[in-house]
């Protein structure tokens, strides 16, 4: 069920999208509530599971992942027990920061960041020794235009 949010609320979100950093008394001044205030309705997103981690946003040219690649995997497997393993399987490999189910031609879009194609190499030889897939097609991002972007709620 979708929590009901008020402007407040979402002006909340979006600050701590920018900076889940700052201090409780800045956000509650950009916006325009008491510390008190800001608080209790900082800790009802939390409680109510809207909020639910707050994290860093890595530099990866600074840190040498520099490679983001999409791969678009069809499988022709479709079984319970295919779909467990595939799952558990995927999320072990490293780099693995985007998982998704999808519909369209492919079945699963799963996005890779990782240092050079010699490393996501590696992580493709580790996804295909575990399972099988039909098609696995990589694109390699040449340029990020907008990435982890804060979801727009006002």
């Amino acid at each position: 069920m979708t929590e009901k949010l008020d402007r407040i609320d979402c002006l909340i979100l979006e600050e701590l999208q920018r900076d889940s950093a700052q201090s409780q008394r800045d956000l509650a001044e950009r916006v325009g509530l008491s510390q008190n205030a800001c608080w209790r309705r900082l800790k009802h997103l939390e409680k109510a599971g809207i909020i639910r981690n707050r994290t860093v946003v890595l530099n990866r040219e600074k840190i040498g992942a520099g490679l983001v690649v999409i791969m678009m995997i069809r499988t022709r497997h479709h079984s319970e027990g295919w779909l467990k393993t595939f799952r558990s399987h995927v999320v072990t490999l490293p780099g693995v920061v985007d998982f998704y189910r999808i519909g369209g031609d492919y079945d699963y879009l799963i996005k890779i960041v990782t240092r050079d194609v010699s490393s996501f190499d590696d992580v493709y030889r580790r996804l295909i020794e575990r399972v099988e897939l039909e098609t696995v097609t990589s694109y390699f991002a040449m340029e990020a235009i907008a990435e982890q972007r804060p979801i727009g709620l006002v």
